[in-house]
């Protein structure tokens, strides 16, 4: 072995679709949804979101984006890297992003059920009811998000943090 060897990545896989190419209205009108459930949410607890949210719907696109801008934002690694292992990691966060973050999970991963009702509380007592609302709402966007770049296999890795969609 040398200093020379060089890692071999596996071929980059082209995405299916552009699918902002062939519903432009479509992808306008997420972006309208996207900036309107934003406001007024904390843009850290916005990006705990979506890469949780992107983390469990397994979007490769997503995660790359989102982690990049949560990083030029000035989030700690530490905080993105204990992200999936949030329920043993809770010290990373405050109890405001504990509550959002389980929140996202049973929001997005419908398939175990309604979303519990502690855990409804559980945000509704960190957010007044605008706030609560602008953050399903950005749940419900990310999981959007989410199945347009899982269906169409949005390529990772060419994001650069700042220029959103």
């Amino acid at each position: 072995m040398t200093t020379e060897d060089t890692a071999r990545y596996a071929p980059e896989t082209p995405p299916r679709l552009h699918w902002t190419e062939h519903a432009p209205d479509v992808y306008k009108a997420m972006v309208r949804v996207d900036a309107a459930a934003r406001q007024g949410l904390d843009p850290a607890l916005y990006e705990l979101v979506k890469i949780r949210a992107s983390q469990l719907n397994r979007c490769a696109f997503c995660l790359d984006m989102h982690t990049k801008d949560a990083l030029a934002a000035g989030e700690r690694v530490e905080r993105i890297v204990q992200l999936s292992a949030w329920e043993e990691s809770r010290h990373f966060y405050t109890e405001k992003e504990l509550a959002a973050i389980e929140l996202t999970e049973a929001v997005t991963v419908l398939t175990d059920g309604f979303v519990p009702d502690e855990v409804y509380e559980r945000a509704a007592q960190h957010f007044d009811e605008a706030g609560l609302a602008r953050l399903i709402g950005a749940i419900a966007v990310i999981n959007a998000w989410n199945r347009f770049g899982v269906t169409t296999r949005m390529t990772p890795g060419h994001y650069e943090a700042g220029h959103h969609r």
